[in-house]
């Protein structure tokens, strides 16, 4: 029977075959109704009572029918043209329709058993739906199918090209909501097409579906003239194909075609590059539908119209009133479940022959569940670029520079295997990895003049769009179809994409716990151009509040890394395009900075993650009078600087040295993975010695990570919202994490100095204001800064 269907698929239309396919539609939006509604009864095989309904009614169902109306399109296509497709659906909130989907076509059962095809099964799907125990009324990780989060508003086309992205066989068709698609992230998403390759990537196939109105107000596209909307999709680079209408039957005959039409227009397109070789940018096809929301439901409920009005996006009716029931039983009665179910509740066999087969149903996808196809990179072995340091701060380097080398590599290993990408927003070469374009080049499938650089459509550096929720979007969707890849950027600008890593994060937690879907790589972050040095930018590039917005995340997900040095970062780094299923924040610095640690010392140091520095401390054998801490590459800095003149001046000091590289070390253990237990914490920073911490963000951030620790007597420097355009110590000292300012705050809280204590802080304070005369008159830092070298201060 299967096979006879099969051939029926691939030939021209019949009106059976239309009548079929509406019954499928029927049955989806059954499904979803009594998703919303019912908790027993199922099928209305009794007559319905209050009972059996759920006495708090809440989700979506403006969005569903047209959704449902989709996906069973979509299933016809993948059968007829045996075609690679995952769907994501930009307005998830209405998640019912893809649980009522992946039930229809067999794998949500497969996934979850005990939601089995029958009654009872039946009876489970909907109770759980929007319930206390059950299951989110938005598309989420726990639904088969989907790797964008209902909650994601505006993300979906960014997440759609990053699947495509290295994967030529798929296509990813992309329901984007006409609400959704006011926001800026989707709205700039509609420039994707312009870094596709035809030959090496797959095709998105975005669907605009307008329905007319957001929570309760009309949308913009819905309101603006065919003529319009099909000028801005032409504007853009698409060929719009329109479907519109609100009669089940001409629509289907209509999306069918034009699908038909979509899809064969695609693989032409592709056929074409590949076999020319000729990857200009093509026009891709995209269609716009429209359809009344709340199609299929309640007209009118206490005298107010429902369907195609803003009062279907959440439930048409509340059940507070009597009549309610009866409207309700008529709705659901309206789609015929007798002809859709068998007598057992299983969708009857003529209609479950519509869905795909095995993993060509787009809820068993293997792009869907990207851990299946993920397979590790070939990373170069990292000692081969150690920095040769000699001696502690004896030569200076770029860490970004260094690392640089160690990604061109990257790249150069997995030519074959295309799983790993750069994404940032043109900032590849600020943040000093122009190494990687001796072997790869940007990707850009636009118009070229003669003096552009490093431009070509097959390019694996994704920086040549200036939107950091596009880069970060492409990436999340690369991922989680099983690829590689990392996200540079701007330490401030990263707070453009807060919201966007934070779902992230939400989805990894969610996935870790379910044994079905399989660990993706890391989300890594690298943070350069940090807050230190922002010379020629200022005020506005002064932003470190990423890692405090990180730092909420589940403690099983987020992992934060600043590396003091060249040797530190590679080593961070290795490590984290290893790691799976993590969201990893790597801060560093792109400016010339001295050298502290060997390869094999800072091997040592990473894998701790914190330690006390030995050779920049002289405390040996005794309690050390105090600790000074430090954490980034500038604290270090000025940490190691204010310790060489506490030497000089106080020799009798016993100084303590402690540099952080894992944040998350100083959270107990019983908070984080990463945390130390209080007595290795202790034996670190002691239990009242005072503690001097220079931190590279945001100092309100270590005082929440240690207030749960026994020595409360720290005193933690770092960024105080202070500095403009500047020179880069006078930064530091805006925000009193400088060498001067550090002494003081030392020998301010180490009992027992008297007058020493009073003539030092005096000469610091001299220093301050010394350098603040030296700058305004020649613009530079004053030389004992930026010729300063670190001397051993060990005994």
């Amino acid at each position: 029977m299967s096979n006879n269907i099969d051939c029926v698929e691939k030939g021209p239309l019949t009106q059976d075959y239309l009548k079929k396919m509406d019954a499928y539609f029927r049955a989806a939006n059954y499904l979803s109704a009594g998703q919303l509604y019912l908790l027993d009864n199922p099928l209305l095989r009794e007559p319905l009572t209050m009972d059996h309904v759920k006495r708090k009614i809440v989700g979506h169902w403006g969005t569903v029918p047209g959704q449902n109306f989709i996906y069973v399109h979509l299933n016809r296509i993948i059968k007829k043209y045996d075609q690679d497709m995952i769907y994501i659906s930009g307005p998830g909130h209405g998640g019912n329709f893809m649980v009522a989907n992946t039930y229809l076509e067999g794998t949500y059962s497969e996934v979850y058993p005990n939601i089995s095809q029958d009654v009872e099964g039946m009876k489970k799907l909907f109770k759980q739906f929007s319930f206390p125990c059950g299951i989110s009324s938005h598309v989420a990780p726990e639904t088969p199918g989907s790797i964008n989060e209902g909650g994601e508003l505006g993300y979906s086309l960014a997440h759609a090209f990053g699947s495509v992205f290295d994967n030529p066989d798929l296509i990813t068709t992309c329901v984007v909501g006409d609400g959704e698609a006011e926001t800026g992230p989707l709205a700039t998403a509609w420039h994707s097409n312009k870094f596709l390759n035809p030959v090496k990537d797959g095709a998105v196939l975005p669907i605009l579906h307008l329905n007319g109105y957001k929570i309760s107000n009309p949308t913009v596209f819905a309101r603006i003239s065919h003529e319009e909307i099909k000028k801005f999709f032409e504007g853009c680079g698409w060929k719009p194909y329109f479907v519109e209408g609100d009669d089940p039957m001409t629509m289907h005959k209509l999306m069918a075609e034009t699908l038909d039409t979509v899809i064969e227009e695609i693989k032409a397109i592709k056929k074409h590059a590949a076999e020319t070789g000729d990857t200009t940018r093509p026009i891709w096809p995209m269609i716009v539908l429209r359809t009344p929301k709340g199609w299929t439901g309640p007209k009118v409920v206490d005298g107010n119209e429902i369907e195609g009005t803003f009062r279907a996006h959440q439930v048409p009716m509340s059940m507070e009133k009597p009549e309610h029931l009866e409207m309700l039983k008529e709705w659901l009665l309206s789609y015929k479940p007798e002809e859709l179910f068998d007598e057992k509740g299983r969708l009857v066999p003529e209609l479950a022959e519509l869905a795909p087969k095995g993993n060509h149903r787009m809820g068993a996808n293997p792009h869907a569940n990207g851990g299946l196809l993920l397979r590790d990179l070939r990373l170069p072995d990292y000692r081969d670029y150690a920095v040769d340091v000699k001696a502690p701060g004896a030569i200076e380097a770029q860490d970004m520079i260094e690392l640089g080398g160690y990604v061109r590599d990257v790249f150069k290993l997995n030519q074959e295997n295309r799983n790993f990408r750069i994404f940032g927003p043109d900032e590849t070469m600020s943040n000093r990895l122009g190494k990687v374009f001796e072997v790869t080049k940007r990707d850009w499938n636009n118009a070229k003049v003669d003096n552009d650089e490093f431009l070509e459509a097959d390019g694996r550096v994704m920086d040549s769009y200036l939107s950091e929720h596009m880069c970060e979007g492409w990436l999340e969707g690369y991922l989680l179809t099983g690829r590689h890849g990392f996200f540079a950027s701007y330490e401030s600008f990263i707070r453009v994409v807060d919201s966007m890593v934070s779902q992230h994060a939400k989805w990894l937690k969610v996935t870790s716990e379910l044994p079905w879907r399989q660990k993706v790589a890391s989300l890594n972050i690298i943070l350069s151009s940090n807050v230190w040095q922002q010379d020629h930018n200022g005020y506005t590039h002064q932003d470190p509040g990423f890692l405090d917005h990180v730092a909420n995340k589940k403690a099983d997900i987020v992992r934060m890394y600043l590396p003091p040095d060249s040797n530190c970062l590679l080593t961070v780094f290795n490590h984290c395009m290893r790691s799976k299923h993590y969201v990893n924040v790597m801060v560093t610095s792109k400016h010339p900075r001295p050298q502290w640690l060997t390869m094999e010392q800072a091997v040592k140091h990473c894998k701790q993650g914190i330690g006390i520095w030995d050779w920049a401390s002289n405390d040996k054998g005794s309690e050390p009078d105090v600790v000074l801490a430090c954490c980034g590459d500038t604290p270090t800095l000025e940490t190691l600087a204010a310790a060489t003149i506490l030497h000089e001046h106080l020799p009798e000091l016993k100084i303590r040295v402690v540099n952080v590289v894992d944040l998350m070390k100083l959270q107990p253990s019983s908070q984080h993975p990463h945390g130390l237990t209080d007595v290795e914490y202790d034996s670190l920073f002691t239990k009242d010695k005072p503690i001097i911490f220079a931190f590279h963000g945001y100092p309100t951030l270590v005082r929440e990570l240690t207030y749960l620790r026994h020595n409360h007597n720290l005193d933690v420097h770092g960024y105080q919202e202070e500095g403009t355009i500047t020179t880069p110590f006078d930064m530091r000292v805006q925000n009193q994490i400088d060498r001067f300012d550090l002494v003081i705050a030392a020998v301010s809280r180490i009992p027992g100095l008297g007058s020493k204590a009073d003539y030092l802080c005096q000469l610091m304070r001299d220093k301050l204001v010394e350098h603040k005369q030296h700058i305004a008159d020649y613009g530079v830092d004053l030389a004992e800064v930026s010729q300063w070298k670190w001397h051993s201060i060990a005994e």
